[in-house]
């Protein structure tokens, strides 16, 4: 029995390498299709936002004196690249996807319309959101955040490498401790690295609950699609 009707998975663009530093490894991407293809088989109604930083990071560009606004609109490009590759990879699998692009290119993607895309959502076909939001100084985390606040996602599910949010990066501190489950404020206070402030804040205002848990564990996403406690919940104490 699904734990939740619809929800909002987001993985990083890295996700895709593989093994690799950058690009696009198929045998991983087919292996990440497969599990999201198996939980919009349960029912839930599944959307998907990826990000672009295995093939362009805005941020680390604009770190080297190139403009914030080209470098953020050139990851944004990035992540329309990452989602027609999971789009081709559902399809070959059978499952039915739309690439909805904050940033209007006909001939390779819907552009993003709110109702066009819960109604995607409604017929069982798995939405995959391209080219963040249009705006540059905004992170995938936080296109992630609007869109499932758009869509009434009941949850966002952050897959990473750790298997949930820590005290400290536990690849570099094994005695890091794990938080089970965590409010918004102490992600904030605690200045955890989980998704940046601003998806936080907003996931905070419109008590959207987030789930953080390691994508590299196979079978993790129908697990946390079923509601079973894998990785860490960042909710409010009275949610």
């Amino acid at each position: 029995m699904p734990g939740y009707r619809r929800i909002l998975l987001k993985v990083s663009g890295e996700a895709l390498a593989g093994g690799g530093a950058f690009g696009i490894d198929a045998e991983r991407v087919k292996a990440l299709a497969r599990e999201v293809g198996d939980v919009a088989a349960t029912g839930v109604q599944v959307g998907l936002v990826v990000g672009g930083g295995n093939i362009f990071r805005g941020l680390s560009a604009a770190a080297q004196k190139m403009d914030r606004v080209t470098a953020d609109h050139m990851g944004m490009l990035a992540t329309v690249i990452n989602s027609l590759a999971m789009s081709d990879a559902l399809e070959q699998m059978g499952v039915q996807t739309r690439v909805m692009s904050a940033i209007e290119m006909h001939q390779v993607a819907e552009p993003y319309i709110r109702r066009r895309a819960i109604r995607h959502l409604e017929k069982g076909r798995i939405v995959i959101f391209a080219a963040g939001t249009s705006n540059p100084y905004f992170s995938t985390d936080t296109a992630a955040t609007l869109r499932a606040l758009e869509i009434k996602a009941d949850i966002i599910a952050k897959g990473t490498r750790v298997d949930g949010v820590y005290d400290k990066d536990p690849l570099k501190f094994p005695e890091a401790v794990k938080y089970h489950r965590i409010t918004y404020l102490e992600v904030l206070s605690q200045g955890l690295a989980v998704m940046d402030a601003t998806s936080i804040a907003m996931c905070q205002t419109n008590k959207l609950p987030i789930v953080v848990f390691n994508l590299n564990t196979t079978g993790n996403i129908m697990r946390m699609s079923m509601g079973e406690a894998v990785g860490t919940v960042i909710e409010d104490v009275t949610a």
